[in-house]
Protein backbone atom coordinates (compact mmCIF):
# COMPACT_ATOMS: atom_id res chain seq x y z
CA UNK A 1 0.00 0.00 0.00
CA UNK A 2 1.34 3.42 -0.95
CA UNK A 3 1.99 5.90 1.86
CA UNK A 4 2.96 8.93 -0.21
CA UNK A 5 1.85 10.32 -3.57
CA UNK A 6 5.35 9.96 -4.97
CA UNK A 7 5.60 6.25 -4.19
CA UNK A 8 5.76 3.71 -7.02
CA UNK A 9 5.37 -0.05 -6.92
CA UNK A 10 9.15 -0.21 -6.47
CA UNK A 11 8.82 1.88 -3.30
CA UNK A 12 6.07 -0.37 -1.98
CA UNK A 13 8.17 -3.49 -2.60
CA UNK A 14 11.24 -1.85 -1.03
CA UNK A 15 9.27 -0.98 2.11
CA UNK A 16 7.74 -4.44 2.31
CA UNK A 17 11.16 -6.10 2.01
CA UNK A 18 12.70 -3.80 4.60
CA UNK A 19 9.85 -4.25 7.07
CA UNK A 20 10.04 -8.03 6.75
CA UNK A 21 13.80 -7.87 7.34
CA UNK A 22 13.40 -5.69 10.44
CA UNK A 23 10.65 -7.86 11.88
CA UNK A 24 13.06 -10.77 11.73
CA UNK A 25 16.42 -9.15 12.50
CA UNK A 26 15.59 -6.16 14.73
CA UNK A 27 12.21 -6.31 16.47
CA UNK A 28 12.87 -9.52 18.49
CA UNK A 29 16.26 -8.20 19.62
CA UNK A 30 15.48 -4.53 20.18
CA UNK A 31 14.78 -4.78 23.93
CA UNK A 32 18.11 -6.58 24.37
CA UNK A 33 19.89 -3.82 22.42
CA UNK A 34 18.23 -1.22 24.65
CA UNK A 35 19.56 -2.99 27.74
CA UNK A 36 23.03 -3.36 26.22
CA UNK A 37 22.97 0.31 25.17
CA UNK A 38 24.22 -0.65 21.71
CA UNK A 39 23.03 -1.82 18.30
CA UNK A 40 25.58 -4.52 17.32
CA UNK A 41 27.80 -4.02 14.30
CA UNK A 42 26.58 -7.38 13.01
CA UNK A 43 23.17 -5.78 12.42
CA UNK A 44 24.79 -2.93 10.50
CA UNK A 45 26.55 -5.47 8.27
CA UNK A 46 23.27 -7.28 7.59
CA UNK A 47 21.74 -3.96 6.56
CA UNK A 48 24.63 -3.50 4.15
CA UNK A 49 24.21 -6.96 2.70
CA UNK A 50 20.54 -6.21 2.01
CA UNK A 51 21.23 -2.84 0.36
CA UNK A 52 19.73 -0.74 3.15
CA UNK A 53 22.87 1.29 3.85
CA UNK A 54 23.25 4.41 1.69
CA UNK A 55 21.14 3.20 -1.27
CA UNK A 56 21.60 6.63 -2.84
CA UNK A 57 25.34 6.08 -3.46
CA UNK A 58 26.25 6.04 -7.13
CA UNK A 59 26.53 2.67 -8.83
CA UNK A 60 30.19 3.25 -9.70
CA UNK A 61 30.97 2.92 -5.97
CA UNK A 62 28.72 -0.11 -5.51
CA UNK A 63 25.51 1.68 -4.54
CA UNK A 64 22.03 1.49 -6.01
CA UNK A 65 21.84 5.10 -7.18
CA UNK A 66 18.39 5.62 -5.62
CA UNK A 67 16.92 8.98 -4.64
CA UNK A 68 16.06 10.43 -1.23
CA UNK A 69 12.58 8.89 -1.26
CA UNK A 70 14.14 5.54 -0.38
CA UNK A 71 15.94 7.17 2.52
CA UNK A 72 12.55 8.37 3.73
CA UNK A 73 11.26 4.79 3.72
CA UNK A 74 14.33 3.52 5.58
CA UNK A 75 14.01 6.32 8.16
CA UNK A 76 10.35 5.55 8.78
CA UNK A 77 10.77 1.80 9.07
CA UNK A 78 13.74 2.14 11.44
CA UNK A 79 11.77 4.55 13.64
CA UNK A 80 8.83 2.13 13.72
CA UNK A 81 11.14 -0.34 15.45
CA UNK A 82 12.57 2.26 17.81
CA UNK A 83 14.38 5.58 18.03
CA UNK A 84 17.60 3.78 18.95
CA UNK A 85 18.12 3.00 15.25
CA UNK A 86 18.41 6.68 14.36
CA UNK A 87 22.16 6.38 13.85
CA UNK A 88 21.51 4.44 10.64
CA UNK A 89 19.65 7.39 9.15
CA UNK A 90 22.43 9.70 10.30
CA UNK A 91 24.96 7.53 8.47
CA UNK A 92 22.83 7.15 5.33
CA UNK A 93 21.33 10.58 4.81
CA UNK A 94 23.30 13.07 6.88
CA UNK A 95 27.02 12.21 7.00
CA UNK A 96 27.64 10.26 3.79
CA UNK A 97 26.01 12.98 1.61
CA UNK A 98 28.84 15.34 2.60
CA UNK A 99 31.32 12.94 1.01
CA UNK A 100 29.08 12.52 -2.03
CA UNK A 101 28.58 16.25 -2.54
CA UNK A 102 31.89 17.77 -1.50
CA UNK A 103 34.40 14.92 -1.43
CA UNK A 104 37.21 14.42 -3.93
CA UNK A 105 37.25 11.44 -6.28
CA UNK A 106 39.91 9.86 -4.09
CA UNK A 107 37.79 10.34 -0.95
CA UNK A 108 34.75 8.82 -2.65
CA UNK A 109 36.73 5.81 -3.85
CA UNK A 110 38.27 5.33 -0.41
CA UNK A 111 35.18 5.69 1.75
CA UNK A 112 31.92 5.18 -0.12
CA UNK A 113 32.23 1.43 -0.80
CA UNK A 114 32.92 0.86 2.90
CA UNK A 115 29.92 3.00 3.89
CA UNK A 116 27.74 0.54 1.95
CA UNK A 117 29.03 -2.49 3.88
CA UNK A 118 29.47 -0.95 7.37
CA UNK A 119 33.24 -1.28 7.10
CA UNK A 120 32.90 2.43 7.69
CA UNK A 121 30.22 3.59 10.14
CA UNK A 122 30.05 7.36 10.18
CA UNK A 123 29.21 10.10 12.64
CA UNK A 124 29.27 13.87 12.59
CA UNK A 125 31.36 15.57 15.29
CA UNK A 126 29.93 19.05 15.75
CA UNK A 127 28.85 19.56 19.36
CA UNK A 128 31.41 20.41 22.03
CA UNK A 129 31.08 20.62 25.84
CA UNK A 130 30.67 24.40 25.60
CA UNK A 131 29.17 24.71 22.11
CA UNK A 132 25.86 23.38 20.84
CA UNK A 133 23.70 25.26 18.35
CA UNK A 134 26.27 28.08 17.98
CA UNK A 135 28.52 26.24 15.52
CA UNK A 136 30.58 29.34 14.77
CA UNK A 137 31.96 29.10 18.33
CA UNK A 138 33.56 25.65 18.06
CA UNK A 139 36.92 25.49 19.79
CA UNK A 140 38.40 22.35 18.21
CA UNK A 141 41.33 23.68 16.18
CA UNK A 142 43.24 22.34 13.20
CA UNK A 143 46.58 23.91 12.30
CA UNK A 144 48.34 22.86 9.13
CA UNK A 145 51.83 21.39 9.31
CA UNK A 146 53.01 20.19 5.91
CA UNK A 147 50.69 17.46 4.64
CA UNK A 148 48.81 17.14 7.93
CA UNK A 149 46.35 19.05 10.05
CA UNK A 150 47.10 18.88 13.77
CA UNK A 151 43.76 18.74 15.55
CA UNK A 152 43.14 19.58 19.20
CA UNK A 153 39.79 19.61 20.96
CA UNK A 154 36.87 17.63 22.32
CA UNK A 155 33.46 16.64 20.96
CA UNK A 156 30.47 15.34 22.89
CA UNK A 157 27.00 13.81 22.34
CA UNK A 158 28.31 12.14 19.18
CA UNK A 159 25.79 9.74 17.63
CA UNK A 160 27.47 6.48 16.51
CA UNK A 161 30.35 7.48 18.76
CA UNK A 162 31.01 3.89 19.88
CA UNK A 163 30.35 1.94 16.69
CA UNK A 164 31.61 4.67 14.37
CA UNK A 165 35.08 4.73 12.87
CA UNK A 166 34.81 7.69 10.47
CA UNK A 167 33.78 11.11 11.75
CA UNK A 168 32.99 14.25 9.80
CA UNK A 169 34.57 16.69 12.23
CA UNK A 170 33.92 20.42 12.50
CA UNK A 171 37.16 22.28 13.20
CA UNK A 172 38.53 25.82 13.23
CA UNK A 173 41.27 26.21 10.64
CA UNK A 174 41.34 30.01 11.10
CA UNK A 175 40.81 30.92 14.74
CA UNK A 176 41.07 34.65 13.95
CA UNK A 177 38.47 34.74 11.19
CA UNK A 178 35.83 37.47 11.28
CA UNK A 179 33.02 36.68 11.19
CA UNK A 180 33.87 33.51 13.09
CA UNK A 181 32.04 31.08 10.81
CA UNK A 182 34.47 31.83 7.99
CA UNK A 183 37.21 29.93 9.80
CA UNK A 184 35.40 26.59 9.93
CA UNK A 185 36.45 23.51 7.95
CA UNK A 186 35.38 19.86 7.78
CA UNK A 187 37.80 16.97 8.23
CA UNK A 188 37.24 13.22 7.90
CA UNK A 189 38.92 11.70 10.94
CA UNK A 190 39.29 7.93 11.16
CA UNK A 191 39.51 5.82 14.27
CA UNK A 192 43.14 4.80 14.66
CA UNK A 193 44.63 8.11 13.58
CA UNK A 194 47.39 9.22 15.92
CA UNK A 195 46.04 11.42 18.71
CA UNK A 196 42.38 10.42 18.34
CA UNK A 197 40.72 8.65 21.27
CA UNK A 198 37.16 7.93 22.30
CA UNK A 199 35.76 8.76 25.70
CA UNK A 200 32.99 7.09 27.62
CA UNK A 201 29.73 5.84 26.19
CA UNK A 202 27.19 8.36 27.44
CA UNK A 203 24.20 7.19 29.48
CA UNK A 204 21.18 9.03 28.11
CA UNK A 205 17.63 9.47 29.41
CA UNK A 206 16.27 7.86 26.25
CA UNK A 207 17.37 6.31 22.94
CA UNK A 208 19.34 3.79 24.96
CA UNK A 209 20.43 1.50 22.14
CA UNK A 210 21.77 4.43 20.11
CA UNK A 211 25.43 4.64 21.04
CA UNK A 212 26.56 8.14 21.95
CA UNK A 213 30.07 9.04 23.04
CA UNK A 214 32.73 11.68 23.58
CA UNK A 215 35.67 12.12 21.19
CA UNK A 216 39.10 13.57 22.03
CA UNK A 217 41.76 14.98 19.73
CA UNK A 218 45.21 15.64 21.17
CA UNK A 219 47.74 16.67 18.56
CA UNK A 220 45.79 14.37 16.24
CA UNK A 221 47.44 13.99 12.83
CA UNK A 222 44.91 14.14 9.98
CA UNK A 223 46.12 14.08 6.36
CA UNK A 224 45.32 17.23 4.40
CA UNK A 225 43.78 14.83 1.86
CA UNK A 226 40.97 14.29 4.39
CA UNK A 227 39.73 17.88 4.11
CA UNK A 228 36.15 17.93 2.80
CA UNK A 229 35.73 20.63 0.16
CA UNK A 230 37.69 23.84 0.56
CA UNK A 231 39.38 25.09 3.69
CA UNK A 232 37.29 27.59 5.69
CA UNK A 233 34.13 26.75 3.72
CA UNK A 234 32.81 24.24 6.24
CA UNK A 235 30.06 26.43 7.65
CA UNK A 236 28.62 26.93 4.15
CA UNK A 237 28.56 23.16 3.59
CA UNK A 238 26.86 22.61 6.94
CA UNK A 239 24.13 25.12 6.13
CA UNK A 240 23.53 23.41 2.78
CA UNK A 241 22.98 20.02 4.40
CA UNK A 242 21.05 20.98 7.53
CA UNK A 243 17.78 21.21 5.58
CA UNK A 244 17.81 17.46 4.95
CA UNK A 245 18.95 16.66 8.49
CA UNK A 246 16.10 18.65 10.04
CA UNK A 247 13.63 17.12 7.63
CA UNK A 248 14.72 13.67 8.80
CA UNK A 249 14.24 14.67 12.45
CA UNK A 250 10.70 15.82 11.65
CA UNK A 251 10.14 12.53 9.83
CA UNK A 252 11.24 10.48 12.82
CA UNK A 253 9.00 12.45 15.19
CA UNK A 254 6.07 12.07 12.79
CA UNK A 255 6.59 8.32 12.55
CA UNK A 256 6.81 8.06 16.34
CA UNK A 257 3.58 10.05 16.66
CA UNK A 258 1.75 7.75 14.28
CA UNK A 259 3.07 4.72 16.16
CA UNK A 260 1.91 6.15 19.50
CA UNK A 261 -1.56 6.88 18.14
CA UNK A 262 -1.88 3.39 16.68
CA UNK A 263 -0.77 1.58 19.84
CA UNK A 264 -2.88 3.76 22.13
CA UNK A 265 -6.04 3.32 20.05
CA UNK A 266 -5.57 -0.42 20.31
CA UNK A 267 -4.94 -0.25 24.05
CA UNK A 268 -7.95 1.91 24.99
CA UNK A 269 -10.30 -0.36 23.06
CA UNK A 270 -9.16 -3.37 25.10
CA UNK A 271 -8.56 -1.81 28.52
CA UNK A 272 -11.59 -2.07 30.80
CA UNK A 273 -12.61 0.29 33.60
CA UNK A 274 -15.96 0.67 35.35
CA UNK A 275 -17.33 -2.16 33.27
CA UNK A 276 -16.51 -0.80 29.82
CA UNK A 277 -13.54 0.07 27.59
CA UNK A 278 -11.78 3.29 28.47
CA UNK A 279 -12.05 4.16 24.78
CA UNK A 280 -15.78 4.72 25.35
CA UNK A 281 -15.12 7.60 27.79
CA UNK A 282 -15.53 11.05 26.32
CA UNK A 283 -12.22 12.31 27.71
CA UNK A 284 -10.36 9.47 25.99
CA UNK A 285 -12.20 10.13 22.75
CA UNK A 286 -11.44 13.85 22.85
CA UNK A 287 -7.76 13.31 23.67
CA UNK A 288 -7.27 10.85 20.83
CA UNK A 289 -9.28 13.04 18.44
CA UNK A 290 -6.77 15.82 19.17
CA UNK A 291 -3.83 13.45 18.71
CA UNK A 292 -5.21 12.09 15.42
CA UNK A 293 -5.66 15.63 14.10
CA UNK A 294 -2.07 16.58 14.92
CA UNK A 295 -0.81 13.39 13.30
CA UNK A 296 -2.76 14.00 10.10
CA UNK A 297 -1.65 17.64 9.85
CA UNK A 298 1.96 16.62 10.37
CA UNK A 299 1.80 13.90 7.73
CA UNK A 300 0.28 16.19 5.11
CA UNK A 301 2.81 18.96 5.75
CA UNK A 302 5.71 16.53 5.72
CA UNK A 303 4.67 14.91 2.46
CA UNK A 304 4.69 18.25 0.63
CA UNK A 305 8.08 19.11 2.13
CA UNK A 306 9.63 15.81 1.06
CA UNK A 307 8.41 16.38 -2.49
CA UNK A 308 9.71 19.96 -2.55
CA UNK A 309 13.05 18.92 -1.06
CA UNK A 310 13.54 16.17 -3.66
CA UNK A 311 12.76 18.68 -6.42
CA UNK A 312 15.63 20.85 -5.20
CA UNK A 313 13.49 23.65 -3.78
CA UNK A 314 14.75 25.84 -0.94
CA UNK A 315 12.35 24.99 1.88
CA UNK A 316 14.52 26.04 4.83
CA UNK A 317 11.74 28.04 6.44
CA UNK A 318 9.12 25.30 6.11
CA UNK A 319 11.57 22.61 7.22
CA UNK A 320 12.32 24.70 10.32
CA UNK A 321 8.57 24.94 10.93
CA UNK A 322 8.15 21.18 10.50
CA UNK A 323 11.09 20.31 12.72
CA UNK A 324 9.81 22.62 15.48
CA UNK A 325 6.08 21.88 15.26
CA UNK A 326 6.14 18.13 14.65
CA UNK A 327 8.69 17.43 17.41
CA UNK A 328 6.75 19.59 19.89
CA UNK A 329 3.53 17.84 18.88
CA UNK A 330 5.23 14.47 19.37
CA UNK A 331 6.18 15.42 22.92
CA UNK A 332 2.59 16.40 23.66
CA UNK A 333 1.30 13.21 22.06
CA UNK A 334 3.70 11.08 24.09
CA UNK A 335 2.46 12.65 27.32
CA UNK A 336 -1.23 12.26 26.48
CA UNK A 337 -0.89 8.71 25.21
CA UNK A 338 1.18 7.59 28.18
CA UNK A 339 -1.45 8.96 30.58
CA UNK A 340 -4.18 6.98 28.80
CA UNK A 341 -2.25 3.81 29.66
CA UNK A 342 -2.49 4.67 33.35
CA UNK A 343 0.18 3.08 35.53
CA UNK A 344 1.11 0.66 32.75
CA UNK A 345 2.30 3.56 30.65
CA UNK A 346 5.09 4.11 33.15
CA UNK A 347 6.37 0.55 32.83
CA UNK A 348 9.40 -0.16 30.63
CA UNK A 349 7.73 -3.28 29.22
CA UNK A 350 5.26 -1.06 27.36
CA UNK A 351 6.49 0.61 24.20
CA UNK A 352 4.72 3.86 25.05
CA UNK A 353 7.11 4.34 27.99
CA UNK A 354 10.07 4.09 25.63
CA UNK A 355 8.46 6.57 23.24
CA UNK A 356 7.89 8.97 26.13
CA UNK A 357 11.59 9.04 27.05
CA UNK A 358 12.91 8.91 23.48
CA UNK A 359 10.96 11.84 22.03
CA UNK A 360 12.23 14.90 24.01
CA UNK A 361 15.69 14.98 22.42
CA UNK A 362 14.17 15.59 18.97
CA UNK A 363 13.47 19.17 20.05
CA UNK A 364 17.16 19.61 20.90
CA UNK A 365 19.37 18.00 18.26
CA UNK A 366 19.86 19.21 14.66
CA UNK A 367 19.36 22.70 16.08
CA UNK A 368 17.08 23.40 19.04
CA UNK A 369 13.48 24.36 18.38
CA UNK A 370 14.34 27.83 19.62
CA UNK A 371 16.89 28.08 16.79
CA UNK A 372 14.16 26.93 14.39
CA UNK A 373 12.00 29.83 15.55
CA UNK A 374 14.90 32.24 15.06
CA UNK A 375 15.26 31.02 11.45
CA UNK A 376 11.52 31.30 10.83
CA UNK A 377 11.35 34.80 12.28
CA UNK A 378 14.38 35.95 10.28
CA UNK A 379 12.87 34.65 7.06
CA UNK A 380 9.63 36.44 7.91
CA UNK A 381 11.64 39.67 7.77
CA UNK A 382 11.76 40.21 11.52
Amino acid sequence: MKRYRFETEEHVLFRKTLRKFLEKEAVPLYDEWEQQRLVPKAFWRKLGEMGFLCPQIDEQYGGLGLDFSYGVIIGEEMERVGAGLTGIGLHNDIVVPYIESYGTDEQKERYLPGCLTADFITGVAMTEPGTGSDLASVQTSARREGEFYIVNGQKTFITNGVNGNLFLTVVKTDVHAEPRHRGISLLLIEEGMEGFTKGRKLDKVGMHSQDTAELYFEECKVPVANLIGDENKGFHYLMQKLQQERLLVALSAQTASEDMLEMTLEYVKDRQAFGKSIGSFQNTQFKLAEVATKVELGKTFLESLIEDHMSGADVVTKVSMAKYWITESAREIATECMKLYGGYGYMEEYKIARRYRDIPVTSIYAGTNEIMKVIIAKNLGL
